[in-house]
């Protein structure tokens, strides 16, 4: 929330009433008395029951205006009520109340570390995302998709690197001399090819997203101006640019101090707005191209980051920042005035990558993550969960139990594109099955937006509580088409599998409610990858990726197992119980490895305390070799033979 270039303040306490020495006048170690109450538990059950009478978030966002300071009256204030259990406002920007002195002692802690630890690099990486416009910093979250994207929406920057120290002026984001007839800042021209696209990230990004309200309601001051207790210590001294200095070990990097703020009561950190439009942006764009959803989550999450990094801002300011942009972004797509234009910016954008890359929408994903870390700095998808967890808390501890969380309405839109085989219901459940824990108080604000992963919740379940069902359709393309869940799914439910398309379950899965393949193809990427329960296979394919473990009971009444023979000898599939094949049921056998097996070799199949029955068809992908099947009492072999 900057105030006027130029404008400046020699003393920003100047008549308002502070304690000694200018300190806010209560500091955490004078807060426990008032941390005593009232009981986290009782907090939460208050949140609840004020949100219980509120309007839904997604139907009462356009209260974000800035006429609407209190929870009562806006919105996005509301949802952050998390920070009212941390921080209480004071009259002025310097006179609020510390609540929660571990909350707040962790934060500047963090906050000075990092800008201690702080390289030139990193506050150089820091200025360009605090200057470049924030939509236009997230294109790079598409990886091989950027620079197509960057020519089709005619987007442009003039911020392309960063100065040795402090520049002599503001420095501020425009269209470059030179650029092509038409560009645009941010995410690009509404008239270009991907203009759909622009417009939906900067509807997303519109008159009620900002985050100026809330930092008037909450008036946080920025961790430059404070120190560790939390207080605002003005010295009395200004700095080489005529700022005031504060008793503070958090600095702000060298290219950015011309940069802050001049009048702090205009300028408070709670929550942080550059946070708010990279989210807002990256989400806007995941819903345009889910083939870079994750990335962009990601790319948002470690952007975000760099706040903390150039000392502007605190970790709850980037939190509470996560936080508004989740519920602002669900909100815009959610309204029915934007369906038309949601739904063409997808279509367009699908179109153009097809056209410009020559792929379809079935090989689009694979083209998106064709490039390795050299040139895509997300294509590792492990370092990119490794480098978001921490960021979705920071320096947060847990109070209280774990609850289940009721998902905030609307918030399935989100992963609409992502997931589009899955109905709203079912999006709703994965969103609540990845949550983070209850007990962040941040976080645990009205609604609770603050508890939802995205990038976890862009792998699918985390748990089935109730038996799902999952149709994919090979003909829509996409991750209609085939999906990967990868998380290690849990649950007393269990999973059936309908229609002509491919799902994938990597996880060591302890779900126990049992698995039925009833259509398409079902891949069994881990050995676990089918939980604890009964498998049955009634049509469509099971295909085993290595080694499975049914735990239970294995049927097949129809359809196909599609094995890899190993030529260690080992069977493929492991069954606890007992197997049960019945007519119509198919064996498809593929030879692994670069040397396969010679005629004559004896390899397992399937082993089990007990089989049943035979398969009617065996079938082995080579064309001199046939598989003879050996049946015994516990399991089943095949014999190569010529052909």
């Amino acid at each position: 929330m900057p105030s006027p270039a130029g404008h400046r303040t020699s003393s920003p306490a100047r008549g308002l009433p502070v304690g000694r020495r200018g300190f806010l006048k209560t500091s955490l170690g004078a807060s426990a008395s008032v941390l005593a109450a009232p009981t986290f538990a009782g907090w939460l059950a208050a949140a609840d029951a004020k949100a219980a009478t509120a309007l839904a978030f997604v139907d009462d966002y356009r209260t974000n205006v800035a006429a609407n300071l209190t929870a009562d009256t806006n919105a996005v204030v509301r949802i952050l009520d998390g920070f009212a259990r941390t921080w209480r406002t004071g009259s002025a920007w310097n006179t609020g109340t510390v609540l929660s002195a571990d909350v707040l002692r962790a934060d500047m802690r963090h906050c000075a570390e990092v800008t201690r630890r702080r390289t030139d690099a990193e506050a150089r990486k820091a200025f360009l995302y605090d200057r470049r416009h924030q939509s236009y910093a997230m294109i790079a979250g598409l990886g091989p998709l950027a620079g197509l994207y960057q020519d089709g929406s005619l987007a442009v920057t003039s911020i392309t690197e960063a100065p040795d120290g402090t520049p002599a002026t503001t420095v501020n984001d425009a269209v470059p001399a030179g650029a092509p007839a038409g560009s645009a800042l941010g995410a690009g021209a509404h008239d270009s090819a991907l203009g759909k696209v622009a417009e939906l990230v900067d509807t997303v990004r519109g008159p009620y997203a900002s985050g100026n309200p809330a930092k008037y309601a909450y008036q946080y001051p920025r961790p430059w101006r404070m120190n560790e207790d939390s207080e605002v210590v003005d010295t009395g001294r200004t700095d080489a640019y005529g700022f005031p200095v504060y008793d503070s070990e958090v600095t702000v990097a060298p290219q950015l101090l011309r940069q802050r703020g001049t009048s702090p009561a205009d300028d408070g950190g709670f929550p942080s707005g550059h946070t708010n439009a990279f989210h807002l942006a990256g989400l806007a764009y995941a819903y345009a191209v889910p083939e870079r959803f994750q990335e962009l989550v990601a790319r948002a999450l470690e952007l975000s980051d760099t706040r903390i990094v150039a000392g502007m801002h605190h970790t709850v300011d980037v939190i509470g920042g996560r936080v508004m942009a989740t519920a602002l972004a669900a909100a815009a797509l959610a309204d029915p005035a934007n369906a038309d234009l949601k739904a063409a910016a997808r279509a367009q954008a699908l179109a153009y990558f097809e056209a410009r890359t020559g792929a379809t929408a079935d090989t689009l994903y694979a083209y998106a993550h064709a490039a390795g870390p050299d040139t895509d700095p997300y294509a590792d998808r492990a370092a990119n969960e490794r480098a978001a967890r921490p960021r979705l808390t920071y320096a947060l501890r847990r109070h209280g139990a774990d609850r289940p969380l009721t998902v905030p309405k609307g918030a399935e839109v989100l992963l609409e594109t992502r997931q589009p085989y899955l109905t709203a219901g079912q999006r709703r459940d994965v969103l609540r099955s990845t949550a983070l824990p209850a007990g962040y108080v941040l976080l645990d604000g009205a609604e609770q937006w603050g508890r939802l992963d995205l990038f976890a919740a862009a792998d699918g379940y985390g748990a089935f509580d109730t038996d799902v069902t999952v149709t994919l359709d090979a003909a829509a393309g996409g991750f209609s088409a085939a999906d990967s869940w990868r998380h290690d799914i849990d649950g007393h439910g269990g999973l059936t599998k309908r229609g002509t398309g491919t799902l994938t379950l990597t996880g060591a899965n302890r779900y126990r409610g049992g698995t039925v393949v009833a259509g398409g193809t079902l891949v069994a990427a881990s050995g676990e990858a089918l939980g604890r329960g009964d498998v049955q296979v009634t049509a469509g394919t099971l295909r085993v990726a290595g080694t499975l473990l049914v735990r239970g009971t294995y049927t097949q009444g129809a359809g196909t197992l599609d094995v890899t023979l190993r030529t260690d000898g080992g069977a493929p599939l492991r069954v606890g119980r007992r197997a049960v094949l019945g007519r119509g049921s198919t064996l498809s056998l593929t030879l692994g490895g670069q040397h396969p097996p010679a005629a004559g070799r004896i390899l397992a199949v399937l082993d089990a305390p007990r089989l049943r029955g035979r398969f009617d068809r065996v079938e082995l992908n080579s064309d001199r070799l046939r598989a003879v099947p050996v049946y015994t009492a516990d399991g089943l072999s095949v014999r190569l033979v010529k052909r």
